[in-house]
């Protein structure tokens, strides 16, 4: 019998375990619940496909390797796998974190039930929360971008333009004051300059047509780098994790670059305020499997989302504030505007895209899904 995907070669004791039926083992590899069976050793015997993303390495990987070598070995979760191997009974926990070098995981659910024909094998399965806390931060973002599309149309309309007479009278009254009186005028107009520039400021979450194309995001990226590297960026270390695999994504290059260096420079202010000797930028791309964005109801699901990442081991971003940091006039800066974040969120949006983050003391990390672009002309009969 042909093993099913997800199958490893049985080893040693393991031969009498037996193979799933093919039908089954599709099931499994299908499911997004990452599923995965232990030996008594704690040794990977199966892994379906989820399970390969939750631990960030493939079948041949996994297979015939110990847990411990994925998740260190004074981990809670073998506290909870000897107790299910030795009361035989289905366990369950929640709130887990998984790390390791290939992988962070947070608020995971595990359930896991000794196998009764397999002495010491466990079936284990693991549910990663990250998902939905992504579309909770997504639609926080989404509504976010909404909100001050709207703010920007009612402040150019209405503040703007009342500010340049106001600006002019000032310098009428300039011209003719006191000195005493001169200094008033001045501070006038310069007041109304601040005022002007905020709203111009806010007036680039305009709703206006996205010119979109396709983007080598890995050549954004570079130029996002050299900016980063001879200005603010220059004594943070970059280490740049690339799929060169990769296809063209559908965006607007100068948006993209903005929305990048917005995120690399919080990333290298986040250093600097930590004040660390070992600061470093890590950039990455890839495909984040499982997840689809459709281009539009005619053309189904064919896009493969792209994600680019920013990662940073700053201070981290206070909780309280981490569910409303897309929000329009939310900052951790002590003289920030709280726009920066905002505008990202509206752009990724215009772009049809998804943007999350996670974040703890030591490691902050920004992920941005993007559709892939897709030649029209591949389309045609």
């Amino acid at each position: 019998m042909t093993a099913p995907r997800g199958a490893f070669a049985r080893r040693g004791p393991a031969t009498s375990t037996p193979d799933l039926p093919t039908g089954a083992g599709q099931l499994l590899a299908a499911l997004p619940l990452a599923v995965i069976e232990l030996d008594a050793d704690d040794r990977f015997l199966f892994a379906n496909y989820a399970a390969e993303e939750m631990f960030g390495a493939s079948q041949a990987v996994l297979a015939g390797r110990r847990l411990h070598e994925f998740v260190p070995a004074d981990h809670p979760i073998f506290i909870l796998l000897d107790r299910a191997r030795r009361d035989e009974a289905p366990i369950a926990e929640h709130d887990l974190v998984l790390e390791g070098p290939r992988f962070a995981r947070r608020g995971v659910s595990m359930q896991a039930a000794a196998i009764v024909d397999a002495p010491g094998h466990l079936a284990v399965t693991l549910q990663d929360s990250s998902a939905a806390r992504a579309l909770d931060q997504q639609l926080s973002a989404r509504n976010a971008a909404r909100s001050i599309t709207g703010m920007a149309a009612v402040l150019a309309h209405e503040v703007k333009n009342p500010l340049s007479g106001i600006r002019g009278a000032a310098q009428l009254l300039e011209a003719n004051a006191t000195p005493a009186d001169r200094e008033l005028a001045v501070l006038i107009r310069d007041e109304v300059d601040r005022i002007r520039d905020l709203v111009e400021r806010i007036e680039v979450f305009g709703d206006k047509p996205l010119d979109v194309t396709a983007i080598n995001i890995h050549r954004v990226l570079e130029h996002v780098r050299r900016l980063a590297q001879s200005g603010f960026g220059a004594r943070v270390h970059f280490v740049e994790t690339y799929d060169p695999s990769l296809p063209p994504v559908l965006g607007n290059r100068d948006q993209l670059v903005q929305v990048l260096l917005n995120l690399v420079k919080n990333a290298a202010e986040a250093i600097a305020e930590t004040q660390r000797p070992d600061g470093e930028i890590t950039l990455m791309t890839g495909f984040q499997h499982g997840v689809r964005l459709a281009a539009s109801p005619a053309r189904g699901q064919r896009n493969l989302p792209i994600f680019i990442a920013v990662r940073d081991n700053g201070a981290g971003i206070p909780e309280d504030i981490r569910r409303h940091l897309f929000e329009p006039f939310v900052s951790t800066k002590a003289a920030g505007s709280g726009l920066g974040l905002a505008l990202v969120a509206k752009i990724v949006a215009d772009h049809g895209g998804l943007i999350n983050v996670d974040s703890r003391p030591g490691r902050t990390e920004f992920r941005i899904h993007l559709p892939q672009f897709e030649d029209r002309a591949e389309s045609l009969p």
